[in-house]
This record gives C-alpha cells, structure tokens and sequence, in this order.
C-alpha cells in the first residue's frame, strides 16, 4: 500500500496524571474530531498514544491535547516518535496493559461535578437522588483503587457488574460516561442501609430516616467516600455538647458542612480565593473567620472561643443529598475516636464507635483506602495546605533532579509516608497519630500500597532521628537513613518550591529529637547544596516534667522564668496562681536537682509561655489550643512595636561535627535569647497593658527575628517550615518584612507546614545525603 507523503504516525508517551480523569475518552474523542486513526493505551507507567493521518491535523491533535485536556490532567514527561504509516482503520481505546515501569500518578477522590448534580436533583431521571453518582469528570479514585492500571477489575466497583443502560453510557464514546469506571446507577451499582446503634438494618426510606433523626438531635456515623463522618445538628447546642462529650473531644473545633455557599456566606468572611476553595473539585475543609456582628445559629460548641469555622461544602452525592433535604448545616467530623485514622469500613464503624453513635448510614461499596478531609487556609493571598488528603493526595511533588527510588516514613504526629521515583514524590494520604493500632495498621498499609503501586521494592529508608518514634522503629533496618526532623522540615519547603540552596531554613515547632541531647524546636540552618548546618536556635531552657510540659503552657512558662530568675521565678504571681503549693515543692525541686527537666530550643514552647503568662491557657485541651488562643489575640491592636531581643554570639565545641544520622552539621554560632523581651512582657502586664497589644507586639518580635537571622547569616533566600507557620498572623507578618527588606520568603502551600510535610523532607535529604556519599566515595577512588 502506498501512503500520501502527508500521511504521518506519531507515537505519544505520556507520564503523569492520566487515569481515572477521562483522559482517554478525551483523546478518542479529539482523534475523531481530528480524522486520525490510531489507540490510546493505559498502562502501570502512563498512557501511549499512536495516531496517524494528515500533518496538519496531527499538529492541531497536538496542540489541543495540551490545550483541552481534562482540568485535572497533570503532564510530567511526553515523548513523541515518527514512525511509518501502519494504515489503522478507526481510532479505538486498547485494552490496558500492566506492563513497564510503575510510574503514572493516582488521581484523588474529586467531587460531584455539576452535570451529575443535575442529574441527581432532576425527578425525570433515571439516577434521581442516586447517591453514588458519578462520570469520568468526578468521583472516588483514590479511595476505591487496589492497583494500576485504574480499570474496573482494579477498583472495589468490579462486585457490581453494569446493568444494560450502565454498559451502553460506559460504551458510547459521545457519552459522559464514557470509560468512567465506576459507573453505577440504582439498579445495579452500591446501595445504602440505615443501622440502628447495633449495627441492625432498619426498614423504611433511607434517606428519610436519616434526616429525621438528625433533625431530632442524633448522632449519625454515615459512610461516605474516603471514611466515616460524625454527623450532628450544627444549630442544635444538645446535640453538638453531647457529641463531644461522647467522642472525648472537650474543646477541639469540629468541622462543618453547610447546603451552600449562600448559607456559609451568612455567616462566615469569605475571600475570592476561599470562595475558589470551596467550591473546587478538592472540596477541602477551608478555615474561614466568622462574622463578629451577627446573631449566629451554630451552636457555642462547635468551636469554642475561636473566631475561626472549619468550613465545607458537600463532596459527594450523598452528603449533597442530606443537606438538601436539611438545609442547615451539620457537625461533620472524622468517623474515628481520638487520634486514630478515620474509620472505613461499616463492620469496624459498629465496633469503633460503640457508644458514640446512635444511627449509622451506610453502603456496600467498600473502601480500599482511608481518605480524610483535606484542610486548608488562605495565607498571603496563596492557599496553605494544613491537612492534605481528600483531592490532594497522592499527587507527586515534581522535582528538578531525578530521586532514586525510596521510601520515608514520616514522624509521629499527622503522620503521611512517602516514596520517590525518578523526578516524582508521591506523599500518601493524612494517616494520623501514630500512637494507637489503628493508625498503625494503616500506616503499614498505605506504605506497602505506594511500594506496590510504584514498584519501589528494596530500597533506602528514610524515617526520624527520634528512635521511640513507631515509624522509626518500623524502619530500623540497614538501609535507614534518618534525618533529623527540623531538617526534614526544612527540606520539605525547599522540595516544594524545588530549591537547592545557598539559603536560611527557618524551623519551628513543638518539639522534635534533637542531635545534641536537647529537645530542638527554634531552628534556625544555613542550607548549601554543600552542607546543611544548624547555625542559630532559642536559647534553651528547662521543660519540668518533658513531655507533660507540650500539655501544661505553665510549665513551659516555669522552665523559661527560671533560667531567666532562678528560684525568684517561683514568686511570680504568673506562677504562683497557675500552680498548687505542692505542685510548687515538687517543681522546685525538679528544676533545682534537673530531674526530668530536659533543655528545649522550642518556639512551640515559647508560643505556651506566652500564653500561659497572659493567663489565656494553662492547660492545653488539644495539640496547639494556647498557642492558636494566642493567635487570635493578635491585629486587635494596630502597632509594629516589637519587644527586645538579643542575638548571643555561642563559642560550642562542635565546629564541622557533622552527624551522619542526622544529616546536619551541628556548628552553632548564635542564640536567640529572649531575656530582655520577657522583661518587657512583664512590665507590660504590670501596667495593665491589654492581651491583644502583647500578644501582637509578641508576634512581630518573632518576625523581625527571622529578618535579623537572614541578616546575620546573609543569605536571600528564607525558607519558613514547621507547626508554628500554621499561624497565619506570623507567617503573613514574616513574609511581608522579609520581602520588604529585599529577602525572598518561602512558605509552604501544597504541603502542610506541620508534621504531615515530614515525609517529603525525609526523601529529598536522603538523597542529599547519598548524592554526598556518593561523591565522597568517587573522590577517595580517584585520590
């Protein structure tokens, strides 16, 4: 056969986000629009392409598969060949293929897209009120997914075989449906129940049963796409006071989901770009601040005492469904108790929450992974990622330079895991503490899901330096590499904004396992692609009690008083008043005799102290609650006054002592020592000077402190990573003096700045480190 000299065939690879977002029904419908021949092809390391026909419309195929794919489309890598005409007949997709390098990313969980909520809503169609609507433009992906290549025989959908009208839209290339794998309707896809407390199906309307006893005040467990939801009447005081009490939740805000924008605009400042986030395809938790002026009808316990709600819109059909039969919004917090991971599976959710839970809805759809809510914030006019999940994760973090294969463990806080392939990190979903079984089976799950799905195998560990961590302990092997966990903090950021180096790392937080004995949290390291050196930090100060104190402010408070005064710290009435007389003795005697009183460089600890000595919190409810109080005191007062502070020029014997465990070069050359600012504080509240003024003047001392230490190190480039940078306050004042004083800020914005970023960290220090290694070993060969 002889071909025009027009006629041409062009192989595509493509890498990236490709499967499980209607990528292929795009490219058979674009050949056809196109006239082009050819297949498209799923596999286990991304999807390939052959078209051939006339130049000009294989140019224009190019050009508007770049330009028309699917929003969630993410291309990494695409390599085009020119081969000979093969003289293909149609344009057909090929059945897939598990064949090559794993490569090709997951997509997450996406919400109910508008089409299907027409549908839903629409009393004349055949999937009215259906509440596991969905087509290849929404829907579970993550949550549902057992291995690549996302076909149906690889997701918890293959039980459900598609009836007739399922078979024909999943078959019809001009159809939504098209290739959408778990296309379902009610005749033969998934199907809700109703339980009583038992675990006992209950007859009636599902749906109906549902939103009377939640109108009537009950606490329901539904089973949605990613986990379980504690759900509540948000106006209902009774309710929403019993729910805590029941899950032991004493003070921590409980997220809400609202009917509509409209509602939450009722209540809540919304800025466009929240707007944005809410109403996006992530459908995130997004933190919005409350309007002071009016009467609201949520109830005094979904947040008490935070200016602040945790704000989302319905994700998927079912919850749309409920909050448009209810119309006002509901508590909705993760089907779990304390620090476990959000509970999947409607056997377990009986068992778990025995005792919390007074009706559970629920569905035969299982769910392979858990998928928590996402939570995010608005930050200097960008979004800040706190809690990744539910339409973020696993997406890779793409890197400039290619990552060997390996896997990192995370810390044990907000705990996420990871693995590295070529110029991809593919950072897992929200796991949790890691304190409890529960979070640890899931922990081990989602590691061996990512070593499957990527084909990592045997390979480096990266994990923390902090040897009781249960993430550490898993690791513990000859192929460990641990980082210590500011480093990873640090590193975290710079993989995020793909960095390198010469730069300030800035890391602060709670507290983490430091190299020198100390408990580190003040961190403050000089970044080269060379050496990764901790050059400044807090000056130290006692904790009486160690890990009691991260509970108790006033014990943080106790500890940096008496290094400032010694035994005068106990006749401070800030003291005296926050503590017992035998409490008083037994401290004392502590921190006289250093019996449990370990050193700590923590800025999380100062945030305590501060709010300990204004009287606002003495003991901590939940991780974080004084310092968040503290926050919220902030902006009252319109001033720039900062307090003292003195940098201390440190002669430490630890010159280029690099820990190869820890990947840092401890040479210490500065402290930040706070002496004279808490001199001034106490002067301040001597003179009645109000919480908001101090708290504020307190905040902008730690901004202008950073700008200093830029200063002194000499870098342009600061990086800003750890829990404290959750604070929106500080981290928009930090970021707006170093930009004002020619420095050029990093902050976090796709990874959480806390904890859940560790894991991303862990890898690309890791490979630092083995790049050095490596670079070692040539030099001494060639020597």
């Amino acid at each position: 056969m002889r071909y025009s000299t027009t006629q041409k065939r062009l192989r595509i690879s493509i890498h990236g986000l490709l499967q499980g977002i209607g990528f292929r029904p795009f490219v058979y419908r674009l050949a056809h629009e196109t006239e082009l021949k050819g297949w498209i092809q799923n596999s286990t390391n991304g999807v390939t392409i052959e078209v051939e026909g006339d130049s000009e419309n294989l140019e224009d195929f190019l050009q508007r598969l770049n330009r028309e794919s699917p929003p969630e489309t993410i291309y990494q890598k695409t390599e085009h060949t020119c081969l000979e005409p093969s003289g293909y007949g149609a344009f057909t997709i090929k059945e897939s293929a598990v064949s090559g390098d794993p490569t090709t990313s997951i997509s997450p969980d996406i919400a109910t897209c508008s089409d299907c909520l027409k549908e839903i809503f629409d009393s004349s169609n055949r999937r009215f009120l259906y509440p596991f609507t969905n087509c290849t433009h929404c829907g579970p992906r993550l949550s549902i997914i057992d291995s690549l290549p996302y076909d149906r025989q690889n997701i918890s959908m293959k039980k459900f075989q598609m009836c007739s009208s399922c078979q024909m839209e999943y078959d019809n290339p001009d159809d939504r449906r098209f290739h959408a794998q778990p296309n379902a309707c009610s005749e033969c896809g998934p199907q809700l129940e109703f339980w009583n407390s038992k675990g006992k199906p209950l007859l009636g309307n599902v749906i109906e049963q549902a939103v009377d006893v939640l109108q009537g005040g009950a606490i329901i467990a539904a089973k949605g796409i990613g986990g379980f939801h504690l759900m509540v009447n948000a106006y209902d005081d009774k309710a929403v006071s019993r729910l805590r009490k029941k899950k032991h939740r004493k003070e921590k805000p409980f997220a809400l989901m609202f009917p509509s924008f409209k509602v939450v605009k009722n209540e809540c400042e919304v800025t466009p770009l929240e707007k944005k986030l809410l109403l996006s395809s992530e459908a995130p938790i997004v933190l919005l601040l409350r309007k002071p002026e009016i009467q609201s009808k949520i109830s005094k316990w979904v947040a008490p005492g935070n200016p602040y709600l945790g704000v989302m819109l319905p994700s998927n059909p079912l919850q749309h469904i409920l909050l448009d039969l209810l119309n006002i919004p509901l508590v909705a917090t993760s089907g779990n108790n304390s620090e476990e991971t959000i509970c999947i599976d409607e056997y377990e959710a009986v068992h778990r929450m025995q005792g919390i839970v007074d009706f559970f809805l629920v569905h035969n759809r299982p769910i392979i992974r858990p998928a928590d809510d996402s939570i995010v914030r608005e930050v200097s006019d960008s979004t800040q990622v706190l809690r990744r999940s539910r339409g973020y994760a696993p997406l890779p973090i793409s890197v400039k330079k290619e990552i060997r294969p390996m896997t990192a463990v995370g810390g044990y806080s907000k705990n996420t895991v990871a693995v590295a392939k070529e110029n991809n990190i593919f950072l897992s979903q929200h796991i949790g503490n890691l304190g409890n079984p529960v979070t640890q089976t899931a922990f081990q799950q989602s590691i061996d899901f990512l070593n499957k799905t990527y084909g990592i195998g045997k390979s480096p560990i990266a994990c923390d330096t902090h040897p009781d961590y249960p993430s550490t302990q898993w690791a513990n092997n000859k192929q460990t590499i641990p980082v210590q966990h500011h480093v990873a903090h640090v590193l975290s950021c710079m993989a995020e904004h793909n960095l390198e180096g010469p730069l300030l790392g800035v890391a602060w937080d709670g507290s983490g396992h430091g190299l020198d004995g100390t408990l580190w949290g003040g961190e403050f390291f000089h970044v080269t692609p060379e050496w990764n050196t901790r050059v400044a930090c807090l000056s130290p100060f006692p904790l009486p009690g160690g890990e009691k104190a991260v509970k108790e402010p006033r014990r943080s408070l106790l500890g940096l008083l008496y290094r400032i005064q010694g035994d005068s710290a106990f006749e401070q009435p800030e003291i005296i008043k926050a503590f017992s007389s035998e409490e008083l003795t037994i401290l004392n005697s502590m921190l006289s005799k250093n019996i449990n009183c370990p050193q700590t460089s923590s800025f999380g600890r100062l945030f305590d102290s501060i709010a300990s000595i204004l009287g606002i919190r003495q003991i901590n409810s939940f991780e974080g609650q004084a310092a968040m109080e503290l926050e919220f005191l902030t902006g009252k007062e319109n001033t720039e006054i900062c307090y003292q502070v003195d940098w201390v020029e440190v002669n430490i014997n630890n010159s280029n002592n690099i820990n190869e465990k820890g990947l840092c070069v401890l040479n210490l050359r500065y402290h930040l020592d706070v002496t004279p600012m808490i001199h001034e504080i106490l002067q301040d509240l001597s003179e009645n000077r109000s919480g908001n003024l101090i708290s504020t003047k307190f905040h902008n001392t730690l901004a202008e402190t950073i700008v200093s230490a830029a200063r002194h190190i000499g870098e342009k480039q600061v990086v800003l990573s750890g829990g404290c940078f959750q604070n929106k306050f500080l981290t928009e004042k930090t970021v707006h003096r170093l930009c004002k004083e020619g420095f050029q800020p990093y902050w976090h914005q796709k990874i959480p700045p806390n904890d859940g970023g560790l894991a991303l960290g862990q890898i690309y220090a890791a490979d630092w480190a083995l790049r050095r290694r490596e670079a070692s070993n040539v030099s001494c060969h060639s020597g």
